[in-house]
């Protein structure tokens, strides 16, 4: 089976390199047209220019496909209507919307200043509502949308020095389960990708020799199924090096503690076995676990 993206529109935020441009040549090469949009500032979200989305226009122009820059900040929600605005105008439709837009502002949380928490949480997580909030009718509209969330193992699963990375990365997790949800009427597909690669985001994080062995185009194939038309939803994928592999948020079993008075020492003593992932499960939606709940009190209280 092979996947191609021709006769779609694809904006890819934060392609001006790194893992963003590998993005945008993957998906115009295989036959998307693309807005490239990156606000060109540094690696703390300072500064800006359109220099770099349109060195990667330039690259897709001469390799024979279709692209056009955009400089705005995913912050400014604006800026962000006029650029799926500007993918309307040109090509007459958006099919593909990749978040990729981050910045770094890393510190322990004891020495974080409020405001480099709060910025980080803009661009990661609202950045990503104000692209999706702003091709989501067109989507709904023409009955087709692919969706993809940038989150990160920082998010999943923690990492010293990252609170508000990892806070805003899980956060798009979130954000994809409920717009799965939402979208599914309309053929909207909505994944997350969670990469591990060399680039400036990563500079300085990692060993020189592992960073030789995650070259961001490695995680290119992840992003190219998790937005074509066969796409699954509401999938984490994690992809660095060559490796593929898929994370979950599940819920054990657990157990029943009751609601007597003594519940509190109930659950310490019983803590091991509500922890036990034998059996685990993946919820369909939130509704899922209060109907888990509801029905265990109901045979026990029966």
């Amino acid at each position: 089976m092979s996947i191609d993206f021709k006769g779609r529109v694809a904006i890819v935020t934060g392609a001006g390199g790194g893992l963003g441009r590998q993005h945008a040549l993957a998906l115009a090469a295989r036959g998307a047209k693309v807005v490239v949009n990156d606000l060109g500032g540094a690696r703390d979200g300072s500064g800006g220019s359109v220099t770099a989305a349109q060195a990667v226009v330039d690259e897709i122009r001469a390799n024979g496909g279709e692209a056009i820059a955009n400089g705005a900040s995913v912050t400014d929600w604006d800026a962000v209507q006029a650029m799926v605005q500007q993918a309307v105008d040109t090509w007459g439709r958006v099919d593909i919307l990749v978040n990729n837009a981050g910045i770094l502002r890393d510190k322990t949380f004891a020495k974080m200043d409020l405001a480099d928490f709060r910025t980080v949480i803009d661009v990661h997580l609202m950045g990503a509502v104000h692209c999706s909030k702003a091709v989501w009718p067109h989507m709904v509209a023409q009955k087709y949308g692919r969706i993809l969330m940038t989150t990160s193992s920082t998010g999943l699963y923690g990492n010293f020095g990252q609170s508000n990375y990892g806070a805003a990365k899980l956060a798009l997790v979130g954000f994809m389960q409920t717009l799965a949800l939402e979208g599914a009427k309309s053929d909207i597909r909505v994944n997350s990708l969670a990469p591990t690669a060399a680039t400036r985001m990563t500079e300085g994080l990692m060993p020189e020799a592992v960073l030789a062995a995650l070259q961001p185009q490695a995680v290119v194939p992840a992003m190219l199924v998790l937005v074509s038309e066969d796409a699954p939803t509401r999938t984490i994928l994690c992809a660095g090096g060559g490796s593929v592999e898929a994370a979950n948020i599940t819920m054990t079993q657990g157990d029943w503690i009751g609601l007597g008075s003594d519940a509190p020492e109930r659950l310490a003593a019983q803590l091991d076995q509500v922890r036990d992932r034998t059996g685990e499960m993946v919820p369909p939606n939130g509704s899922f676990q209060g109907g888990h709940e509801v029905a265990r009190a109901t045979t026990k209280l029966a």
